[in-house]
Parts: C-alpha cells; structure tokens; sequence
C-alpha cells in the first residue's frame, strides 16, 4: 500500500521547514530509519528518517520549497502482507453514499486528467500553462465537474483576423459543406502570399520559478529560448546565468547603460528570501532589543598570562583530542563568575511578573553559519571539568559550523558569550539572546602598550563587552561580574581560587 510521509514538527511547536536536500529519488528502496531529507527549520538542519521499508513512490515536494508542518512530502510503496510493495496509484477515501461505479470513475478521471505542476514552478494565468493546483477536482460519474471558487484573468485579444470560438475561419463554409464547395474556398486562402495573416502558433510558457524569472528579466535572457536542467525541466537560476554569460548583445562604444552594467557584473539588486535560522534570529533580536533594556559595559583586559595557560594546556595529554584556545578559559571565568553572582545567570517571567534565578547554567556559544547565527548551548556547563568543557565546546563549534546543530541543542540557554575576536574586531554591544539576562562579547587578543609596575610594557590585551538586562541586573552586579571575569584572565589562578 502506499502511504504518505508528513513533515514532523521536529521541536518547539515550529510551523514549516525547508527541503534543503533529498537522498532518495522515486523508485528507490528505503529502509526504516533510513535518512531520506535534509529539512531546515527556523533553528537548524535536521535529517529526517523514514518509517517504513519500501519503495519510493514520488516525492511530494521539491529542494528549496517551504513546506508546512503536517503536509505529506514523500509517498512510499509498502509491501503489504504476503505481497510485494504497490505499485498502484494512492487510494482516495470515497464516501459511503457513492455507489461502486462512481469510485471508479474518480480514479479512472483522475488518471486521464493530467496533474499540474509543482505550485510555483508556472506563473498562473500566463498564456498556455495549466490552471493553478486549487483549480484540480476529481470528477464522479454523474456528478460533474466542482466549480472552483477561482476565478480565471480575462482571456487576452484575440489576434488579428482570427474569428471567435465556435466560428470556422474567414473563407471557410460550415462543416456541413459539400467537399467541392469547401476545397474552392480554401485553396484561395492556402496560396495567400502574405504571411502576416497566417496562424502564428502560441508560445509554450516556459517552466520557472518566479524568482528566476525576475532574474531572466534583469539580465534579458528569453526563457523560451532555455533548456532547463531542474526538476522536471524547470529552468534554474544557473541556467540563466550561463545563458547572460554566453552571448551579449555589444553596447554601442561609449554608452553605459543598465543592460552592459548587469552583463559584465551580474544584477543590480539581489532578493535573498528570509527564512529559516535567519527568520528566527531576527524575530528574536528584535524581540530582545525592544523588551529588554539593555546597558553595556567594557573592559580592557591583560590576558598575557591567560595566553601563557593556553599554551601550557595544549602541551598536557588530558587536552590531546581537544582544541584549547582562550575562549576556553573565557567560558571557564564566567562560570565561575556566575557562581559569585547568581542573578547574572536569570530570566525575567514577564507573566508570573518573577526573576527566575538559575542555580545552573546552560552556556552558549554564538556561532556564525552560512545559514545565519545560532546559539547552541553546553547544558550544565558548571559541572564539567575543564578538558570536559574543552570538549563540549570543540563538539559544538564542529556541529554548529556543519550546520547540524539540533532545536534542542540551542534551547534552555542562560547566559552566552560572542567571540567577535576571530574576525578581528575589538568590542560591541551584543544584544542579549532571548530569555538571558546577560551575555559577554569577548574581542581579539593582540599587543598593546601596557603599564606594569611603573614601566611601560608590550602586553596581550583584549575587550570584554558585558550587555545586560537592566530589569535585573543594575549597574553595581554587571561591573562586579565583568571585573571578576577580568581579574580571572589576568591571573587565571583566580579561577582555582575563586572555584
């Protein structure tokens, strides 16, 4: 039998997902637990299995289309008890009231009648291509067709010369003609020389998203004119690419004019859709930006002898297998930070109109992805032992960066640091990760000029940005937090100290 496969919702009550990649194609054999799509959702990528052991039937939605939680997206072939997996069309549930007859002249109905194309894939109501999806019906014997509340654009002109429907053409008789009349008045008419008058026949619309459209008429490339290499034949952004680069029309000498520009630069303006991880992280800026009020505080730091730490860390066999670079005693600081000022690592409940003080933390490393920023999260971060962070973190960093990072992964966090300091920036005014109270930007390391015991001195010296959340932490608790952070790194013994 064959049964249809419907997006999960994969965490946190999320609505509609991305294809980003299929690994199966029609008539292929999947077993359970088989990973057969990649989806994204607004947090992450997520790899979805199959539940059943069969035979792909047809893939109900294309790579980069957005579909919502709850619609099916694969249909497979099972094999039913004794049998082999059907091969049949899939079974429409029929109404009791209808007699046998009626069911089978709606699957027969639904065979003849050829199915439309992926929505989007025609521009609806462009001359020559099919009606839009919510115009298909099945047909009952005896019942006719269902009238569609869509309504149909008005038909263009009629050319020239071409008579109405249900006219024969001018200087045709009726059909009910005698043969020698109807060959007399034709034959003026085929050896017409003016080819103006003859039947042009109409143009086949060409399959394209309309994104790839618009670009096709930035850069003035005929789509009826393409072959398309996409799914079903549609014409993709690549074919239309190569298309502008192949031939261009020469400008006249002198004249710059948009159409030269575009062929030598490509389009002037570029539309990137707003979706997943980056649908959700402006949401949540946004959100965080005009609820909480956020102050930010910075702080120069000496980390020579942290940067010496780091070096003696990555020389012990306890940090083999693990990347140690200073963000990793950065993590460690704040930790036990946090442990001398609990309130740093709360929440506000605007409902229940509570602090909530977490006597954990959940630390978050933001991380910078193709697909926009995300922020997964060590739970209990304060109970690892410092190779253990090490380790959670490098895991993390790998996962995130590959895109893998799960919805769970980046939920429940409490306090996060930024590491602007790898794209050699000093400091800025981080905004605070919905649901936290606080969160440090740790800027690069680099030489600088320092004062130590009177004499002047090249020392590592980084910023330290603290944001927080005004509702909750007032200015006292957000210095005392980012002076002990700092004290910390510069003598990381503190930190064994302080622990």
């Amino acid at each position: 039998m064959r049964r249809e496969f419907k997006l999960p919702d994969v965490g946190e009550g999320l609505t509609e997902a991305e294809i980003v990649r299929w690994h199966v194609k029609e008539g292929d054999a999947v077993k359970v637990n088989q990973i057969v799509v990649e989806i994204e959702t607004a947090k992450s990528i997520v790899e979805l299995p199959i539940p059943w052991d069969g035979v792909v039937g047809g893939l109900m939605a294309e790579e980069g289309q957005t579909v919502d939680v709850g619609a099916p997206i694969i249909a497979v072939d099972t094999a039913e008890e004794g049998g082999a997996p059907s091969q049949a069309a899939p079974s429409r549930a029929v109404p009791t009231q209808a007699a046998p007859t009626q069911a089978v002249g709606e699957a027969l109905a639904d065979d003849m009648v050829p199915r439309p194309p992926v929505e989007g894939a025609v521009e609806p109501g462009v001359h020559g291509s099919p009606a839009p999806k919510e115009e298909r019906q099945a047909v009952l014997v005896g019942y006719g067709v269902k009238t569609s509340a869509t309504k149909r654009r008005p038909r263009k002109s009629r050319p020239t010369g071409q008579p109405p429907a249900g006219q024969p053409p001018a200087g045709q008789p009726p059909a009910g003609q005698p043969a020698a009349v109807r060959s007399a008045i034709v034959e003026p008419v085929v050896a017409d020389p003016v080819p103006a008058q003859r039947a042009v026949p109409a143009r086949v619309a060409a399959l394209a998203k309309p994104p790839v459209r618009k670009l096709a008429r930035d850069l003035g490339v005929d789509l009826t004119t393409l072959t398309g290499t996409g799914p079903h034949g549609s014409i993709t952004r690549d074919d239309v690419h190569a298309a502008a680069g192949s031939a261009q029309p020469a400008a006249p000498a002198g004249e710059a004019t948009a159409t030269s520009w575009t062929a030598a630069r490509g389009p002037r303006e570029e539309r990137i859709p707003v979706k997943g991880v980056r649908k959700m992280t402006a949401q949540a800026m946004v959100a965080s930006a005009f609820t909480a009020p956020h102050v930010t505080e910075f702080l120069q730091v000496d980390v020579t002898e942290t940067m010496a730490a780091v070096r003696r860390l990555r020389e012990l066999p306890d940090f083999a297998d693990v990347k140690v670079s200073p963000l990793l005693l950065v993590a460690k600081a704040v930790l036990v930070a946090a442990r001398r000022h609990p309130m740093i690592n709360s929440s506000w409940d605007e409902q229940a109109q509570e602090i909530v003080v977490k006597h954990y933390v959940n630390l978050g490393i933001a991380a910078a992805t193709p697909r926009g920023l995300v922020v997964p999260n060590v739970k209990d971060a304060h109970e690892l032992s410092l190779p253990e962070l090490a380790g959670r973190l490098t895991a993390l960093a790998e996962t995130a960066r590959a895109g893998r990072a799960q919805p769970a992964d980046m939920a429940g966090g409490t306090f996060t640091i930024t590491n602007v300091g790898v794209f050699g920036i000093d400091a800025g005014t981080p905004i605070l990760n919905p649901g936290e109270s606080a969160i440090l930007a740790f800027g690069q390391v680099r030489d600088m000029p320092w004062v130590v015991d009177g004499e002047l001195a090249v020392r590592k010296v980084t910023t330290l940005a603290l944001s927080f959340d005004h509702r909750i932490v007032d200015g006292e608790l957000g210095s005392l937090f980012l002076r002990d952070v700092g004290q910390m790194l510069e003598d990381p013994l503190r930190m064994l100290a302080w622990s």
